[in-house]
């Protein structure tokens, strides 16, 4: 489900409107639901333009791109979606970039459900198992990679249900309707700590590695703000915000 959030407040950017601010349309995989909420606060504060970002699925973003969505930025859940955009024609060159590396966690909202070494996954399935939609998320991909790997995806195929993107995926296991859900581990995890429920990351040798890559497209080739905010997404600031929800580099 596509959530909207303000980067800021009008008092944030009102003082900055005489200096040139614009604002900036942001598509965002779900996965950067919560570290996107702060970025996108403290861009409005350091620059004075103003990003409105939707959340949504990677693979759903390419196809509302090439049908004329009014996106100027993305930022995707892989690397592969952006390139491909950018051949097509819908990004602009030069502007693509990897702006942090995801990980995969088994997470449910029981503290003792998920052992750390992930071998709930190894024992006869209890429940439902949440995933992404493998064909639209790429986060839902490494959950069946990493199943696949482990030789126990024929196990778990008639227990998983899909979420369109990660963040449904994660609210099938937040309110109980799943036991166990694939997520990103930034939607667990907070100032470098997991507050709630039982995890385990998964090693990164079990599926793809979840290279997640921005691109200005071509809606935003003239815009300051989208310039800006990938030039913001480079810099220390938001990077120690992605370090908190487990994001590398």
């Amino acid at each position: 489900m596509n959530l909207l959030f303000q980067a800021a407040a009008a008092i944030l950017t009102a003082s900055a409107t005489a200096a040139g601010a614009a604002q900036v349309q942001v598509a965002v995989a779900a996965n950067m639901a919560a570290p996107m909420q702060k970025i996108a606060a403290d861009f409005a504060r350091a620059s004075g333009h103003e990003a409105v970002v939707v959340l949504g699925s990677t693979g759903k973003f390419y196809a509302q791109v090439r049908s004329g969505a009014p996106f100027e930025v993305l930022l995707a859940a892989d690397d592969e979606t952006p390139a491909r955009l950018e051949r097509e024609g819908f990004g602009v060159g030069g502007t693509r970039f990897t702006y942090a590396t995801g990980r995969l966690v088994l997470w449910s909202a029981d503290a003792a459900r998920v052992d750390p070494q992930g071998q709930v996954l190894l024992r006869p399935p209890a429940g439902k198992l949440a995933i992404a939609d493998a064909k639209l998320a790429p986060y839902g991909a490494a959950a069946v990679q990493a199943l696949q790997k482990l030789g126990v995806l024929a196990a778990w195929q008639p227990h998983l249900v899909q979420g369109e993107n990660i963040g449904q995926a994660y609210q099938f296991a937040a309110t109980g309707a799943a036991p166990l859900a694939f997520v990103a581990l930034a939607q667990v995890m907070a100032e470098g700590r997991i507050p709630k429920g039982s995890t385990w990351l998964v090693p990164a040798r079990l599926h793809d590695p979840l290279k997640q890559d921005a691109l200005v497209l071509t809606r935003g080739r003239s815009n300051p703000a989208a310039a800006a905010f990938l030039a913001y997404l480079k810099s220390d600031a938001a990077r120690a915000t992605l370090r908190g929800y487990g994001y590398e580099f």
